[in-house]
């Protein structure tokens, strides 16, 4: 028996199969073998009235946009496959893009400090045979996730939503004036919300079972037993590149013990190891991580997944009155797991654009993907990750990523916070990355160059198109802004284009960063 069946067999719950069961899913992925689901259908024909204004589908992170939504007056209705019930691990986020919660009313400053779970100082930045970097206050506090989602929850009902438990999307009918959602007998609905996740029916039948050009595979568990430690860790390498990838870590003060994290970026190809590997080396590699032995350590849970990413993101939905978000929409970064964080990062611009949307009756599929727009500071992640990852063909030196990863937060850690702090959240500014790629090449030209023959010339150039076009939007936001009270004098449908296109600029830019 494996250390992965000996310390899983031990969990609550059937653990190993269901790691199993991640693991058939993504040999499919990797073979290409998944089947394309047909969820959504179109009919010409007209609904009728309609009893909601919106159907959101996936209650975890769907309730944060349910409950601004119904704050805002409008019939939503919310279903999900389970109990909506948040896990017990924690979720890490800056505190500042909790505040979110506060401007939009549906915490209050005490109820938010209850939803705080856990915090931590200061958090490490390291790599093979590199220094260590330490800063504060990134994704340095632990979010409740049974108590935030249980207080939004009931908030939802109080203020007129309705949720719809153990009841699974099984799909919808779109018709020129609402939706009919196959779903708790029948819902019609003005607007479908999707907030299913990365695999979602609705998006792999959107994207026809187009395999993702990239694929971030976690693995991890919460334990006891650990030295005490009262630091994180944000991103760590301690190994050179090994099964033809490059490991990295997270770690994180819990409740009820330490979180850790293997991670690593990979594509899709058929070769790549399954999940169980990757928990079997996490194992094999925890002992020197944290400075413990196994045999120290009480297991409460274990965590695994993955989470693909797409070149041509967001994507586009081929249908009106569908609406993704969060990880169904595509809108984080390649570099990061998405969820929790990204959605907390767009509640804002999507509570406000969907209420607009409604407002103005604006549901065309064109409309609604303003909703989700091309941002160039997400799509110029794409080098990043690639220059993390290793082909299953590709030969380089053992330490080339770690020696380019050190020479860059070099860069970033002499030219201060303000260039390193929006970076380590997943925000990427045109004045910091130029100050970095220029610091870089001027000190560490001989870790730049091997970056070329690893992504190949067309990322780069396809980097460069989204390089300049991040420096076009940082141009354009403030200007734009200037321009908000004359949008005042627009009709509605005016004005929800304008604001789109203003908060395209602003998140675009990563000028929406506090």
């Amino acid at each position: 028996m494996s250390q992965t069946e000996q310390i899983l067999s031990q969990l609550p719950g059937d653990v190993l199969g269901g790691l199993r069961k991640a693991d058939q899913f993504w040999q499919a992925l990797r073979e290409d073998t998944a089947p394309v689901p047909n969820v959504i259908k179109e009919s010409p024909e007209a609904l009728g009235s309609v009893d909601w204004d919106v159907v959101i589908c996936g209650g975890t992170l769907g309730i944060l946009l349910g409950a601004a939504l119904q704050y805002r007056g409008w019939r939503v209705a919310l279903l999900e496959r389970g109990l909506l019930r948040g896990r017990d691990q924690e979720w890490n986020i800056s505190r500042q893009e909790l505040e979110v919660f506060l401007e939009l009313g549906l915490l209050s400053e005490a109820e938010l400090q209850q939803a705080i779970a856990t915090e931590y100082n200061p958090a490490r930045v390291s790599f093979h045979e590199g220094p260590d970097f330490w800063i504060r206050d990134v994704l340095n506090i632990g979010v409740d996730p049974v108590f935030l989602l249980e207080t939004l929850k009931s908030k939802f009902l109080a203020a007129g939503g309705k949720l719809f438990e153990q009841t699974a999307f099984e799909g919808a009918v779109v018709h020129p004036d609402g939706i009919f959602v196959e779903a708790a007998g029948g819902l019609k609905t003005r607007l479908l919300v999707d907030a299913m996740g990365n695999f979602s029916p609705i998006v792999r039948q959107a994207r026809n079972g187009e395999k993702p050009e990239g694929v971030c595979v976690v693995v991890g568990s919460c334990a006891q037993g650990f030295p005490h430690n009262e630091t994180g860790d944000l991103l760590v390498s301690f190994t050179p590149i090994e099964n033809q990838c490059q490991y990295f870590w997270e770690a994180f003060p819990a409740r009820d013990g330490r979180t850790t994290y293997l991670f690593s970026y990979l594509d899709a190809d058929p070769e790549r190891p399954s999940l169980e590997f990757f928990f079997d080396e996490y194992l094999r590699l925890l002992p020197q991580y944290q400075n413990v032995e196994l045999s120290q350590l009480q297991f409460q849970r274990a965590l695994f997944g993955f989470f693909p990413s797409y070149r041509q993101s967001p994507g586009r939905s081929p249908w009106n009155r569908i609406l993704p978000v969060g990880d169904s929409s595509g809108n984080q970064s390649p570099v990061s797991f998405g969820g929790f964080g990204a959605m907390v990062r767009h509640l804002q611009r999507l509570t406000e654009g969907t209420h607009e949307a409604l407002t103005s009756d604006t549901l065309s599929r064109n409309a609604l993907a303003k909703l989700q727009p091309y941002q160039p500071n997400i799509a110029i992640t794409w080098l990043f990750q690639r220059a993390m990852s290793v082909e299953i063909s590709q030969e380089l030196t053992a330490n080339q990523i770690n020696q380019l990863l050190t020479a860059v937060f070099q860069a970033m850690e002499q030219l201060g916070d303000d260039v390193l702090r929006p970076f380590l959240q997943d925000v990427v500014q045109f004045s910091g990355l130029s100050k970095t790629l220029l610091l870089t090449s001027f000190t560490k030209l001989g870790c730049v160059l091997p970056v070329i023959p690893q992504v190949g010339i067309t990322t780069l150039l396809d980097w460069m198109i989204h390089y300049i076009n991040l420096g076009l939007y940082a141009s354009l936001s403030p200007v734009a802004q200037l321009m908000t009270p004359l949008a005042k004098t627009l009709p509605p449908v005016a004005q929800y284009y304008y604001h789109r296109w203003l908060d395209a600029l602003i998140y675009g830019s990563g000028s929406d960063y506090k």
